[in-house]
């Protein structure tokens, strides 16, 4: 009864090898999701950035002030992009993402010093993500020493016991107290969205082929487009829900601000949802079966968590990754939601995040329409 049999045991693997060899997408699947993990972890991530962007506002060209500058840069965590004439420039430049930290070098600092009247420089940090700049505010103090050492000479010597000569103070800006949650939950949302539209569309086509209703779908006059409006509309409103309950549940549990515009921000929704709707209704024109819908669905949604900066900072990756993340709407959506709710951004500061993801947006919907099957075969 129990007994084993080789041929028919060689028999089922040899059947079980050729559907294999048959579901091409599957077995390709199983070889790329692995070697693409390998190289995300591998190469892209990276929790020690480095090059973080810095704008000084340089009241005084004193040597002391120039030092102080060169060694942040010569620390590797700051790469100085912009000079601004104010520090209101410079406070858009944080605003709007152009620079993660700005210096403020206040008027006759150099001859301050000199006198020992021990004045402060202000370094502002965009701290909505408190792990992307905790490093390089680390360096700061090994910097001051550097500059210190370097540049007061002769009498300008102090005694170890004594204070720096200036002091450098940070300002961490619009997550003052660092909290990750501030980061986090905004986050969710574009994660969240991001797996659930893409799967639950991916499955629509698909699941009507497995059961038999698409020839009832062909046989009416419905254009693809309208099939693929009326699919995806649904959809929309399921996304406002989701991302009612997390923000409602961010606030309530975990006080995190909402400083923007709720009609701005339904705005990046409604457009973020529609791009990630379309990817899914573009994997359902793909894939032959539910299972291999959900194999597309999960190998979209990995690289677009890793390389967005949800999970690590984005600016710690290397150049080519920087550059895929860029192709990706959650990367993009997740600037500017936290830019919304934490920083109380308007559309004008929002806007460079919106256009990548409506071109992303009408590019898969396009696909997806032309590979709209008229029939069956």
């Amino acid at each position: 009864m129990f007994g084993l049999s080789g041929a028919r045991l060689l028999a089922i693997l040899i059947k079980e090898f050729r559907q294999m060899r048959r579901d091409r997408l599957t077995f390709a699947m199983m070889v790329a999701v692995p070697i693409m993990q390998l190289i995300l972890f591998g190469y892209a991530i990276n929790t020690d950035p480095k090059g973080l962007p810095l704008a000084v506002v340089e009241a005084d060209h004193s040597p002391f002030s120039r030092a102080f500058v060169h060694g942040l840069v010569n620390s590797r965590y700051f790469k100085l992009v912009a000079q601004p004439g104010s520090e209101a420039e410079g406070n858009r430049l944080l605003e709007t993402g152009d620079a993660q930290f700005l210096l403020v070098v206040p008027p006759d600092f150099g001859r301050r010093v000199i006198r020992g009247e021990r004045p402060s420089l202000l370094l502002a940090a965009d701290a909505t993500d408190p792990a992307a700049g905790g490093n390089a505010l680390a360096a700061i103090a090994g910097v001051t020493q550097q500059v210190l050492a370097r540049e007061l000479r002769g009498s300008l010597v102090q005694a170890p016991a004594t204070p720096p000569a200036f002091d450098v103070r940070v300002q961490r800006r619009y997550n003052p107290e660092g909290l990750s949650r501030f980061n986090i939950v905004p986050g969710l949302v574009g994660v969240i969205l991001t797996m659930t539209m893409v799967m639950m569309t991916s499955l629509a086509v698909t699941r009507e082929v497995e059961r038999g209703t698409m020839e009832n779908l062909l046989a009416t006059p419905a254009r693809p487009i309208e099939v693929m409006i009326g699919k995806i509309v649904p959809y929309i409103l399921v996304g406002y829900v989701q991302v009612s309950v997390i923000l409602l549940f961010g606030r309530w549990l975990f006080d995190v601000p909402m400083l923007g515009s709720f009609m701005l921000l339904s705005v990046v929704l409604t457009l973020f949802i529609a791009a990630n709707l379309a990817v899914g209704f573009t994997f359902s024109t793909l894939a032959r079966n539910q299972l291999q819908a959900m194999q597309l669905t999960f190998f979209f949604f990995l690289p677009s968590m890793l390389l967005s900066g949800f999970m690590f900072p984005f600016r710690g990756m290397p150049q080519w990754a920087q550059t895929i993340g860029e192709v990706i709407p959650l990367t993009h959506f997740l600037r500017a939601i936290r830019g919304i709710l934490l920083k109380g951004n308007t559309l004008q500061q929002v806007a460079p995040e919106l256009w990548p993801i409506a071109l992303f947006m009408l590019v898969a919907g396009f696909v997806a329409v032309k590979r709209y099957r008229q029939t069956l075969d």
